[in-house]
């Protein structure tokens, strides 16, 4: 006859294994659940800053040529200052840019970031530079509002002042364009970036 004593070692390491298992699955459904902490606020009030001076540069250009590649230019600048932002908030606060809630985050924007800019480059090929200002802070703002869903509170809001922004530059005269440009860009990631650093940790 066998010793009861024998099946102990395997019944413990049956039980160690599962135990294992449950904390792996509890772990990762609290990383699913989780928010995506690391909006940069600071980075989107120096965003806002450059924005507000691209605005004033873009309204005194000859052209519309001119005028979209200076905010082509801020695009590309505030892109870079945000991301740069975003990659040192989430080192300083340990908070992983491959965790579920930050791939909630990303993948939430990306259709509304596309979609403005195709939208963009069917304008520019048509020559259709009035509805430009509009297009790119509506689509900016559904995006921000898709992703912020899993993210802090506050950014679902900005994502929605955004769009609000947007519709009246869609329906306001063309002159107006860089007002709501400098509104938008500048304006709101200022306002919404400092209220994120404040309560959110920079």
């Amino acid at each position: 006859m066998s010793d009861p004593q024998e099946k102990r070692p395997a019944e413990i390491t049956d039980i160690r294994n599962r135990a294992f298992e449950d904390l792996g699955y509890i772990r990762k459904a609290m990383e699913g659940a989780g928010s995506f902490t690391a909006v940069p606020g600071l980075g989107q009030v120096a965003a806002g800053c450059t924005a507000l001076l691209a605005a004033a540069v873009a309204y005194v250009q000859p052209d519309r040529m001119s005028w979209l590649l200076v905010w082509t230019a801020e695009l590309a600048l505030a892109t870079l200052i945000v991301a740069v932002a975003l990659v040192l908030k989430a080192k300083r606060i340990g908070h992983l840019l491959t965790a579920p809630p930050a791939r909630k985050t990303f993948f939430g924007m990306a259709p509304a970031l596309a979609a403005g800019a195709v939208l963009s480059l069917v304008a520019v090929r048509s020559g259709d530079f009035a509805t430009l200002p509009g297009t790119w802070l509506l689509l900016y703002g559904a995006g921000v509002a898709s992703g912020g869903v899993s993210s802090v509170r506050i950014v679902p809001v900005m994502g929605a002042s955004f769009m609000v922004c947007g519709l009246f530059a869609l329906l306001s005269p063309p002159g107006f364009a860089d007002l709501f440009l400098a509104l938008g860009f500048g304006g709101l990631h200022i306002f919404f970036g400092a209220r994120i650093a404040k309560h959110h940790g920079g």
